[in-house]
C-alpha cells in the first residue's frame, strides 16, 4: 500500500475492498458502498469536527522551540478544555517524519508553555518523556479563541502541504471534540446520504473525541488508543434497537465508531449518554462483538491499532490475505486514501459466541 498524498477526501477513483461474511473478497469503487449494505441496516457515523490540535511554541524554562499535539481529555464539554493530554515534540514539524522527530526539552511538573496567544503549565509526566498532562490558562472562551487563532490540524509527512481545517472535516462534522479527523467519514457526501435513504439503509451518529494515530514511539505507540471520551445519542441507540429487532446490521463507519458502540455496550446495555472509552478491540473480542456487525474504514498498516481493531472482525489469517490484496492492487492507506468494508465473520469453532443478548436504553 502506499499513502495517499493530496488531501481529497473523496477522490472520483477511490477504491472499496469489501470482505463478506464467508471470507470473499471483492473490489469495487467506493461510491458502489450502497449496494453491499442491505435494506434494514444502519449506518453509524462519528460527527465529530477535528480540532487545530497541533501548538507550535516555546518551553520557557529552556527557550527551545517545541510542539504541542492535543492528544485527550477528559470529557467532551464545552467548558472543559483547561486540562488535556499532550505528546510533545522538540523542534520541527510535520516535514519530518514523525519517527525521525527529536525529543523534547527535558520536562518538569511546573514547566510553562508559550503556544501563540495561549498559555499552559505541565501538570505531570505521564511515564514517557513526550507525553504529559497540561493545563492552559484563561476562560473557556479564551482558551477556544487561541486554539482557533493559532491551532493547526495534526499531519504527518506523507502529505508535504500544510492540512487546512476544512481538509479534515467531514460532511456531518459538528461539535470539534477530535484530535485527528474521523477520517472513515470522509467518503460521506449528502449524494451518499440520499441513496443510502433510497435504499432503505438507516443513518445515525455519535461524537467520539479521536485521539492521535501516531506518536513516532513504539513504546507510545503501544499504549494506543489513549481515553477517548464519547456521547451517544437517545436517538441513536433506538435507531440501534430498531435495527437489532429487524434482523439488520449496524455497520460502523470507523474504529472510533466501533469502540464508542462496544464500550458502551459493555455490560450487556446499551446506554445513551456520556461515556469515555478506556478499551482496547483485537482479537480478544473476536467472536463476541455486542453490537457492531461490520465496519467501513481505512486501510489500516498492520502493527497499527486501528489495524489491530480489525481483529475483532476477522481472524488474522483472513486479515492477512486482506493485506496482501490491499497491497498488490495498490490501495491507497492513510486518512486519504481507499476504504476496506469487513463484514464480522462467523466464529467456526465448538464454543461459538452466544447470540446477541444485549438491551437498550435510552
Amino acid at each position: 500500500m502506499t499513502p495517499a498524498t493530496t488531501p481529497v477526501q473523496r477522490p472520483r477513483d477511490a477504491r472499496l475492498l469489501v470482505v463478506d461474511a464467508q471470507g470473499r473478497l471483492h473490489h469495487a469503487p467506493r461510491t458502489a458502498l450502497p449496494r453491499f449494505l442491505k435494506p434494514g441496516d444502519l449506518l453509524v457515523a462519528n460527527d465529530a469536527a477535528t480540532l487545530p490540535a497541533s501548538l507550535h511554541g516555546l518551553h520557557l524554562p529552556t527557550g527551545e522551540t517545541i510542539e504541542v499535539r492535543l492528544a485527550g481529555r477528559r470529557s467532551l464539554a464545552v467548558d472543559d478544555v483547561h486540562e488535556f493530554t499532550a505528546v510533545v515534540f522538540g523542534e520541527g514539524d510535520h516535514r519530518t517524519r514523525t519517527e525521525d522527530r527529536p525529543l523534547p526539552p527535558s520536562l518538569k511538573p511546573g514547566d510553562r508553555l508559550a503556544l501563540g496567544p495561549l498559555r499552559a503549565q505541565v501538570l505531570r509526566l505521564l511515564d514517557h518523556p513526550r507525553l504529559v498532562a497540561l493545563r492552559f490558562e484563561g476562560t473557556p472562551d479564551t482558551i477556544w479563541a487561541g486554539l482557533a487563532r493559532h491551532g493547526k490540524p495534526v499531519q504527518y509527512a506523507h502529505l508535504p502541504q500544510p492540512l487546512a481545517l476544512w481538509d479534515v472535516w467531514t460532511s456531518v462534522a459538528a461539535l470539534p471534540v477530535a484530535f485527528e479527523p474521523p477520517s472513515a467519514g470522509f467518503l460521506l457526501d449528502w449524494g451518499l446520504l440520499h441513496t443510502l435513504r433510497e435504499h432503505g439503509i438507516g443513518f445515525a451518529t455519535l461524537t467520539h473525541a479521536a485521539g492521535l494515530s501516531s506518536t513516532g514511539d513504539d513504546a507510545l505507540d503501544a499504549r494506543l488508543p489513549l481515553d477517548e471520551p464519547y456521547h451517544l445519542p437517545a436517538a441513536t441507540v433506538d435507531a440501534i434497537a430498531r435495527t437489532h429487532a429487524r434482523q439488520g446490521r449496524v455497520v460502523a463507519l470507523g474504529t472510533t465508531v466501533t469502540r464508542a458502540l462496544e464500550h458502551a455496550a459493555r455490560r450487556g446495555r446499551l446506554q445513551a449518554g456520556p461515556g469515555v472509552a478506556t478499551q482496547r478491540l483485537g482479537p480478544q473480542q473476536y467472536g463476541w462483538l455486542q453490537v457492531v456487525d461490520a465496519i467501513v474504514t481505512g486501510t489500516h498498516e498492520p502493527g497499527s491499532s486501528h489495524h489491530g481493531l480489525l481483529h475483532a472482525f476477522a481472524p488474522a489469517v483472513l486479515l492477512q490475505r486482506v493485506d496482501r490484496e490491499l497491497e498488490t492492487h495498490g490501495y491507497r492507506t492513510h486518512e486519504f486514501g481507499d476504504s476496506v468494508l469487513i463484514e464480522r465473520q462467523a466464529v467456526r469453532t465448538p464454543h461459538a459466541a452466544p447470540d446477541r443478548a444485549i438491551s437498550h436504553a435510552a
